[in-house]
């Protein structure tokens, strides 16, 4: 049914468990993975007059530091349960849009995530990449919890 399975992670408990899902699913069905971890740009927003702020380099190779952590474990993991592997990262603002994307560029069939399920005024302000990706994509998603 499913032949290639898009994963993503951000490291937190929640990506944690969708990942072990996704890669169970793929071996269950003898499909490969592309698990995708996206980091956000910095942005440096000066509200007053004194502003401290992360060199922009050094947020950025602590930023790709982390996503080749994430990606190394989850590429380990797939190793261990016999599932074909690739990872990517990619930088943008909008999560969301970078997980449609790379679906739709890597010829995904299905799209396994979590969704912490947040809501009323925490899902409003938070938002919800998740719901996002949902409302966006036409491949099908596989929300976990």
């Amino acid at each position: 049914m499913y032949r290639h399975i898009l994963l993503t992670t951000d490291g937190s408990e929640l990506a944690e468990k969708s990942l072990q899902h996704g890669i169970a699913l793929a071996a269950a069905l003898s499909a490969r993975i592309t698990v995708l971890t996206v980091i956000k740009p910095l942005h440096t927003v000066a509200p007053s007059e004194v502003m401290v702020a992360l060199p922009p380099a050094e947020y950025e190779r602590g930023a790709q530091k982390h996503a080749d952590q994430l990606l190394e474990h989850a590429s380990a993991a797939a190793k261990q349960a016999d599932v074909a592997c690739t990872t990517r990262c990619t930088t943008h603002d909008e999560p969301s849009q970078a997980i449609i994307d790379t679906a739709a560029d890597a010829a995904c069939d299905l799209i396994v995530m979590g969704s912490h399920g947040r809501t009323g005024l925490t899902k409003l302000i938070l938002g919800s990449q998740t719901q996002k990706v949902l409302s966006h994509t036409s491949v099908p998603v596989l929300v976990t919890r």
